[in-house]
């Protein structure tokens, strides 16, 4: 009777450390952030990528994974899917899915300007502005995509209609480099370092140029608000200690940015992001630099001009009441350490 009584208790206390194992475990498990870049060789994302290379998440005890996804609507639907705690990617998704009744938010606001160009092969110099898209495949990251948003803003601005132009998804780099080369689009948007790399080649010439704050102003009518972390607004509000320290990381990589030279950022970086081009790809930074808010807070005219540029085109947005306040939120980097 004693043995089995023994052999009752030994076995409820294996239960007992079993599970308690399991529960660390799956605690572990949660204390991973896992967040996807919607490219993070694109330099308009290299905050996160250097945030990495700095330090600065383990400088504040973060475990945080970086997974590369070209297209940023394919990271926004892995973050609405759970599959990640947050995303690097365009805030204008987060006005985009606040038309669908999914409530987002961004959280740092890496820049204030889109960094992207409109680039046209040489091949069709009868491409002279965006009313000149009919008929032609223009290049975007992925349908649903925010380079897939100004494409259409553009042509529709032009006085053109959705169904005037085929917008194909190629990706960035090397796919959207391949898909210039054989003409399968005749134009299309991107984001350095492809932009440096064609226009070196002499295969493409800029046609509109939104990697400048005065650029990105007279093409859109106003402070644009891009590249940013934006994340679900119930896991921030379930997990406000974390995405402090987030945040935390992310202002001082903005402000690293902001005091450094681009030569000096660019050692930082993995250097298969140079793409056996260092001299360029530290070119095309100093150029683009500006794009980097300071402080990751939101520019106050931002949000305005992101939903004016979506109501021309988006039916997710037309008509609907969106609640731009819900969209950001400025109180993690404003309590930055």
């Amino acid at each position: 009777m004693r043995s089995s009584r023994a052999l009752f208790h030994t076995a409820a206390l294996s239960l007992v450390m079993t599970a308690a194992s399991l529960g660390a475990s799956a605690a572990h498990a949660a204390d991973k952030i896992s967040i996807m870049v919607g490219g993070y060789e694109k330099q308009i994302y290299l905050p996160a990528k250097l945030a990495e290379s700095l330090g600065y998440f383990k400088d504040e005890g973060l475990d945080v994974e970086l997974l590369n996804e070209p297209a940023g609507v394919d990271a926004e639907n892995e973050m609405l899917a759970g599959a990640v705690q947050g995303v690097v990617g365009f805030y204008d998704h987060c006005i985009d899915l606040q038309g669908k009744g999914k409530f987002v938010e961004s959280v740092v606001q890496f820049s204030q300007a889109p960094g992207e160009v409109e680039l046209v092969s040489s091949k069709h110099p009868e491409i002279k502005s965006p009313a000149d898209f009919k008929g032609k495949s223009l290049g975007v990251t992925g349908l649903g995509s925010s380079t897939n948003f100004l494409t259409q803003y553009l042509a529709v601005k032009n006085g053109l209609k959705l169904g005037d132009f085929t917008s194909v998804p190629v990706g960035a780099g090397q796919t959207f480099i391949a898909a210039m080369q054989q003409d399968a689009i005749q134009a299309g948007m991107t984001t350095e370092p492809t932009i440096s790399r064609l226009l070196k080649t002499g295969e493409a010439k800029v046609l509109i140029d939104m990697r400048s704050m005065d650029g990105t102003k007279a093409v859109l009518g106003g402070t644009y608000p891009a590249a940013s972390l934006y994340m679900q607004t119930s896991w921030v509000d379930d997990h406000k200690e974390e995405t402090q320290k987030l945040a935390n990381a992310f202002v001082k990589t903005l402000h690293f940015i902001n005091t450094h030279s681009a030569a000096e950022i660019a050692d930082k970086m993995p250097k298969d992001f140079y793409v056996g081009d260092k001299e360029g790809y530290v070119k095309a930074l100093e150029n683009g630099k500006a794009m980097f808010t300071a402080d990751g807070v939101m520019p106050e005219d931002g949000p305005k001009t992101v939903l004016a540029v979506l109501s021309e085109f988006s039916k997710n947005v037309q008509g609907k009441t969106i609640d731009l306040s819900k969209t950001y939120t400025t109180a993690f980097v404003k309590n930055a350490k």
